[in-house]
């Protein structure tokens, strides 16, 4: 008993003078503060107002879609609303034929300060290499159509970029696929653009509507923007003859455009040819007719993360028109004649800017299919 009595005490003697040192040690040691090692890039809190405006007004065009759908079930949760919109959707669905036949244009929507907002974020700008007399129809080829081709939305279907000022008396037609006017609202405001059906019908509707009239096609389409990476020009072009064969139809002459930049604004996982990636993408597209690149870019808070694009320079340079002779029913020869004219003019294009605006390329211009 006695022992163990010694022991205890002992201990506790042993425990009470071991615990003042420790905490001897702690009051001197400073404590170390804990880093958490991160890859996200957040933005500073003071950014000048112009530069939140240009992000708000990016932003709130990327979720365009999306806030009108929600916007039209919001509406649809109303039972008071439901004659009206049900007027809506049978008007929109097989009365409204605007998108086949011109559109909608509104000039003070396409100058309003928000899409002036829109343009200066990247910046997105043309060159005007030539003057386009407005006594005939164009045919306007964009090259590349990159993730989503916002150099496009700018420069022809806002007055953000000038177009109107620099081209007078030429009426833009930026087309998109025919499902993008099924979409409630969101439909009414592309019309509004000068937006239209990229069907046959609607190129032939608006460039017979007399001189002037203009439609830009993004060739590449949904194919070109799966190889859509910062550094690169691989353009899909090689088999594209419809927009040529529509201009030579109509006696429209062909300009080709080359936007710098509208393949960096977007970062795009790896998927080359061969890739099962790749393989999905292609039959996605086959099956549905276009396809969902696997891409990231800026958030609203952080530089590295998210869906908004990034602030890259995009310059299109708008080319010298090259002239047919309208023709009916063209040979296939002339066609392709017509088209290596068009490719080489494309490549003079690329060749005359790309030390000046793709100064980052990884690779030359190259048509791949």
């Amino acid at each position: 008993m006695d022992v163990g009595k010694k022991f205890t005490t002992a201990s506790r003697s042993l425990s009470s003078s071991s615990l003042k040192d420790r905490l001897s040690k702690l009051s001197v040691t400073p404590l170390k503060p804990i880093t958490i090692h991160s890859n996200i890039e957040f933005a500073p809190a003071r950014i000048p107002r112009k530069r939140r405006m240009q992000m708000l007004a990016v932003a709130a065009w990327s979720v365009a879609i999306a806030l009108a759908t929600v916007l039209f079930l919001f509406l649809c949760s109303i039972p008071a609303l439901w004659p009206f919109l049900a007027a809506y959707e049978i008007w929109i669905t097989w009365i409204d034929q605007s998108p086949e036949h011109g559109g909608k244009t509104s000039q003070w929507f396409r100058e309003l300060g928000f899409w002036k907002y829109f343009a200066d974020y990247y910046p997105a700008s043309f060159l005007k290499e030539a003057e386009l007399p407005p006594d005939r129809p164009y045919v306007f080829g964009y090259h590349p159509h990159g993730i989503i081709g916002m150099g496009a939305l700018a420069t022809f279907a806002t007055e953000a970029t000038g177009f109107s000022a620099a081209f007078p008396g030429i009426k833009p037609h930026l087309l998109t696929l025919a499902s993008n006017f099924r979409m409630p609202f969101y439909r009414d405001i592309i019309l509004a653009m000068g937006v239209c059906s990229v069907s046959k019908k609607s190129c032939s509707n608006i460039l017979k509507s007399g001189p002037g009239s203009a439609i830009t096609i993004v060739v590449g389409g949904a194919a070109e923007s799966l190889s859509a990476h910062p550094g690169t020009a691989d353009l899909t072009l090689r088999k594209r003859l419809g927009f040529i064969k529509i201009a030579i139809q109509h006696g429209a002459d062909l300009v080709p455009v080359f936007s710098f930049g509208e393949n960096d604004i977007y970062e795009q996982m790896p998927n080359q040819p061969g890739t099962t990636i790749h393989t999905l993408q292609k039959k996605f597209q086959s099956v549905f007719g276009f396809t969902l690149p696997l891409f990231h870019g800026r958030g609203l808070l952080n530089y590295n993360i998210g869906l908004m694009p990034y602030r890259r320079q995009i310059v299109a340079v708008i080319g010298k028109p090259i002239h047919v002779e309208q023709c009916d029913k063209p040979a296939i020869q002339e066609v392709m004649r017509v088209q290596q004219m068009y490719i080489e003019e494309l490549t003079r294009i690329w060749n005359a800017y790309k030390d000046q605006f793709a100064k980052a390329r990884t690779r030359e211009l190259s048509i791949i299919e």
